[in-house]
């Protein structure tokens, strides 16, 4: 894995998600945010968790080993859903502390697309780990779709090796994704569609609720943009220009390294 910054004193961040079963216990959610908010204190962790009934979505950083003891937490304090074991953080380092604060929301969704039926833990689109993700980009029968919103996707996006882009929803918020369903892909629930995102939340939702809109063949990305760029060499890759990242870095490249916006 390719390193920002090689030095010990590196910051580390570690981007995650999980979503939880409705009947997994966790105590109060107001009680659970002041449970993380300390939590992150006592290890010099910043950056932003949101919790929901559904699950955690959480963007952290600080050095390597307050935030191993963090993730560690999560997986194992049984107040955090009975321990999100399931965590696949993925790691990103930087020369200075990306965040200000440590924010901790609780919020009805952990990704916001106010489809009560699109449920990863139900049903979710076939995984692509990132070595065959070029594949589907070059594949002409295969229509790629960029979740995330219109700024994002002007920053960067997957190209074909002819320059074919990504289709672009257009969207202000991931809120209006089903608008986009509705929009512009109604009559094409028979074809291959492949999903992706900067790390993997907002596909989980979206092929689920693709799915559930009759679509048939739906594959997104494995850990999303940020696991392709650190896993493909730039000699081999289909990503054109810049993965926003919701810190101060703004920017990420190839092997995760923070880039100038232009």
């Amino acid at each position: 894995m390719a390193r920002e910054e090689s030095q010990a004193d590196a910051v580390t961040v570690a981007a995650m998600y999980c979503f939880v079963a409705p009947d997994v216990g966790a105590q109060p959610l107001r009680a659970l945010a002041d449970d993380i908010r300390t939590r992150m204190s006592n290890l010099q962790v910043l950056g932003t968790v949101i919790i929901a009934p559904e699950g955690l979505n959480a963007t952290v950083a600080g050095s390597a080993k307050d935030v191993g003891s963090f993730v560690e937490w999560l997986r194992t304090a049984p107040q955090v859903f009975g321990g999100l074991r399931a965590l696949e953080p993925q790691h990103s380092f930087c020369s200075q502390m990306p965040f200000t604060q440590a924010v901790v929301k609780v919020r009805p969704e952990i990704v916001t697309m106010r489809a009560p039926d699109a449920d990863p833990l139900v049903r979710v689109g076939r995984y692509v780990p990132a070595r065959e993700w070029n594949a589907l980009v070059d594949d002409p029968d295969v229509l790629v779709i960029d979740t995330r919103n219109d700024f994002e996707f002007k920053l960067g996006t997957f190209a074909s090796e002819s320059g074919r882009l990504a289709a672009n929803p257009e969207t202000v918020s991931f809120a209006d994704f089903p608008a986009f369903v509705d929009r512009a892909l109604q009559g094409k629930q028979d074809r291959t569609l492949a999903l992706f995102c900067t790390g993997g939340i907002r596909c989980e939702r979206a092929t689920s609720y693709l799915l559930t809109r009759g679509f048939r063949d739906v594959r997104h990305l494995h850990g999303g943009i940020l696991t392709y760029l650190r896993d493909i060499r730039p000699e081999d890759s289909r990503w054109q220009g810049g993965c926003f990242v919701f810190d101060e870095r703004v920017s990420l490249g190839h092997g995760l390294l923070a880039e100038p916006v232009q």
